[in-house]
């Protein structure tokens, strides 16, 4: 496959300090921080009590699902909001979009903490907490790929891969700290308690976070390439239209520049991102959704084993994003994706032999493996070889839009068919089958891509 690297041109008005690339890697840290904590404490909280104080009237069993569906609306709301947003960031800006976001996903969640409950307003209170879910995941579904877009347009180019992976750290950082609030109202609040006021606590709490992130990204400067992308003028991108109106008085050399970038025919790369997010977000939706109930289900262990798995995988996470993120930058993203999900292919039915071995150390080393592996060592090439992929003219729209339609092909659909292939065969083989086809798709995705290490990122058009 034919490298296709560009040096990087950047000029001395588009460099930012220091403490510029600090201020946005600690931003886009937090807000994907925020976003996986809103949601994991949204989960939680359907799993445990909303099905009781929104949904009394109905059977435990019809109010869990009813409140998981609560759960599930958010998702078709990120979708909206990738759209949205994506297409506005690419016109006005990095900045503001995420300014936006981090506003309603702060605001929603907090909100969702005041809420009166269905004994206190009725029907009423469910309605309500539908609405704020639906504001929440709008918002949501836009922030990691901004964050992901911000944090790779803010690096240089040596250390793209290791700065862009922090989006990565702070998907672990927000469902431990989620997990980690529950567990500890759990354990020190009675039922009573919990269910009448110690619920809200871990809502009302994030207000804080959220005023944090807020004025951390009022001071935080636009993206670099934002500012020097050739369309962009007066701090907004020209319409379709108005691009052909000035390359037909540009130079000759700015002319091929515009036009490249609004000529070119899109859905190749975008296809190849969506391969690359699928074999991470499938084998995320088997590993740390499907296998916890299934283990804790099949196997003659503690539901608290599969638990504790995931949450030393995930403290494994934070030394194995930045390591992955450069190794990227050493030996380029196609070699580490190839090396990554190959390996994940190699290791899925041994991993699959020690989980369902029902030896608690086989279960934990076999989930921390995978996890580490499959899940998060691409999710870290993820955040930095996508935004090389795009064109910076839709690089937002693009991204957020592959990394929301993977997760919910892949993610969505993954548990539910692994679930309905283990009933139907009675074994766990069918699992350790689709983190290979996942990985396969990932692995073929990647071997087709360009190398995208070192491209410039102000470019109009995409890698391919």
């Amino acid at each position: 496959m034919k490298d296709s690297v560009i040096a990087p041109q950047q000029t001395p008005s588009a460099q930012r300090s220091t403490r510029d690339l600090t201020r946005a890697a600690v931003s886009g840290w937090l807000g994907t921080a925020m976003e996986f904590m809103d949601f994991q404490l949204y989960s939680l909280a359907a799993a445990i009590v909303f099905n009781k104080i929104f949904f009394p009237d109905v059977s435990p069993a019809i109010g869990l699902v009813a409140a998981m569906a609560t759960y599930g609306v958010g998702y078709v709301a990120r979708l909206a909001g990738a759209v949205y947003f994506g297409r506005m960031g690419d016109r006005i800006g990095r900045k503001k979009v995420l300014y936006v976001t981090i506003l309603l996903m702060g605001a929603s969640t907090t909100l969702i903490g005041t809420l009166p409950t269905y004994a206190t307003i009725g029907i009423l209170a469910p309605i309500l907490l539908v609405v704020l879910r639906l504001v929440q995941g709008f918002g949501a579904g836009a922030e990691i790929a901004g964050a992901t877009v911000m944090l790779a347009e803010y690096a240089p180019v040596q250390k793209r891969g290791l700065i862009s992976s922090l989006v990565s750290l702070g998907t672990n950082s927000g469902t431990l700290a989620a997990s980690g609030l529950w567990a500890i109202l759990l354990a020190v609040l009675s039922e009573d308690q919990l269910l009448s006021w110690g619920w809200r606590l871990p809502f009302l709490l994030s207000f804080l976070l959220m005023i944090f992130a807020v004025w951390l990204r009022r001071s935080l400067k636009e993206s670099p390439v934002f500012e020097e992308r050739p369309d962009v003028v007066d701090g907004v991108a020209l319409a379709r239209t108005e691009v052909e109106s000035a390359i037909a008085t540009a130079d000759e050399h700015k002319g091929s520049v515009l036009a490249a970038g609004i000529r070119q025919r899109k859905g190749k790369a975008f296809f190849l991102a969506l391969g690359l997010r699928f074999g991470q977000a499938g084998n995320s939706g088997l590993i740390q959704t499907f296998l916890v109930g299934y283990i804790a289900t099949n196997l003659a262990v503690s539901r608290s084993v599969p638990t504790d798995a995931i949450l030393y995988g995930s403290l494994v996470g934070f030394a194995t994003v930045p390591v992955v993120g450069m190794l990227g930058d050493r030996f380029g993203r196609r070699a580490i994706y190839l090396a990554l999900s190959g390996l994940t292919v190699v290791l899925a039915f041994p991993v699959m032999l020690l989980i369902t071995s029902g030896s608690t150390p086989g279960v934990m080393i076999g989930m921390v493996l995978g996890l580490n592996v499959g899940v998060l060592g691409l999710f870290s090439l993820e955040s930095v070889t996508m935004a090389e992929l795009f064109g910076s003219r839709t690089r937002f729209t693009q991204l957020a839009l592959a990394k929301e339609i993977g997760g919910i092909l892949a993610t969505a659909i993954g548990p539910v068919l692994a679930a309905t292939l283990t009933a139907v065969t009675g074994s766990w083989w069918p699992i350790a089958a689709m983190l290979v086809v996942y990985s396969l798709i990932t692995f073929v995705s990647a071997f087709l891509a360009p190398e995208t290490r070192g491209r410039d990122l102000v470019r109009l058009e995409d890698a391919v």
